[in-house]
């Protein structure tokens, strides 16, 4: 197999008509010209050529892409899809996650990034997301936004594990302990797991909740602590990397959804795209396992 997108959509293609798409069942009227496994393949392409629009995306991929989709959507039908498809997203980034070697290590890293769903005062008191969308503040940058935060727990070489959006004003440590409860539930982490987090999740309450789960909880020392782990610098890079990598390639800022199932179907999308070519990757054995840049043309 060789690195490049059409390699990849052709082989996701198969894994996702195989192992995550459903059996069809035979309903009246015409059967779908475009099949859930290549609108997986679709709404991967678009993110890894870097197109948010929906607009922009369809005019390109009649050129670029047209050879290996017999039909395209235009862009009404292909939003409705993408949004109606979200549950079959989130089911093939879980699938996908257990095909790659880093699932059966016992290392797993969570952040929590800003996703900016507005920048204007009537946005955020007009759009749909108010209520769910909040201002919050983003330490990183020195900034304020309005929008959601973005909980994603990863492995060592950033496949997607498990992931939330929530109300930037809730505490960081409640929305983590339930993501990680809902992720145990899902059996999602291995037995004895070591996860790794930063300052922010510091809290007795929230050790307690890890250890119930049978997570051993590792952070970076605080100035008014004993030592007991250190800065945990290289390990903290890496998780920052993820991050970086989902908004600079993956525009995760500049999603462009104005719903709470617009906002849903374009993250899950983004992360999904992450997890094909993570999964790819290890496929070819590819020396470096997050690279994406050989999918970007």
């Amino acid at each position: 197999m060789t690195t490049d997108l059409d390699t990849l959509l052709t082989a996701l293609y198969v894994f996702c008509d195989d192992r995550v798409v459903p059996p069809e069942r035979r309903r009246p009227g015409r059967r779908k010209k475009l099949s859930d496994a290549e609108l997986l393949c679709l709404a991967v392409a678009q993110v890894l050529l870097g197109f948010p629009s929906q607009h922009h995306w369809l005019r390109f991929a009649y050129g670029r892409l047209g050879h290996l989709f017999p039909y395209l959507p235009h862009q009404p039908g292909y939003h409705k899809r993408l949004v109606a498809a979200t549950p079959l997203i989130q089911r093939a980034v879980q699938s996908l996650s257990v095909q790659v070697p880093s699932s059966s290590d016992q290392l797993r890293l969570i952040d929590a990034t800003p996703v900016p769903c507005g920048t204007s005062r009537q946005t955020a008191k007009r759009s749909e997301l108010a209520g769910w969308a909040n201002y919050g503040y983003c330490a990183s940058h020195s900034r304020y936004y309005w929008g959601l935060k973005l909980y994603l727990v990863t492995t060592l070489d950033g496949m997607p594990i498990v992931w939330c959006l929530a109300d930037p004003k809730l505490g960081e440590r409640e929305v983590a302990a339930d993501l990680l409860g809902h992720a145990h539930d899902l059996r999602a982490l291995p037995t004895g797991v070591v996860l790794i987090g930063d300052k922010g999740f510091a809290g007795r309450e929230f050790h307690r909740d890890m250890t119930e789960l049978g997570i051993t909880f590792v952070r970076p020392d605080r100035r008014d602590e004993k030592r007991r782990y250190g800065n945990l610098a290289m390990i903290r890079q890496r998780i920052e990397s993820i991050i970086n990598t989902t908004k600079a390639q993956l525009s995760l800022e500049h999603h462009g959804a104005r719903t709470t199932t617009g906002v849903l179907a374009r993250i899950a999308q983004r992360l999904l795209a992450l997890a094909a070519a993570i999964w790819h990757n290890w496929t070819i054995n590819a020396p470096v396992k997050r690279s994406l840049t050989a999918y970007d043309h």
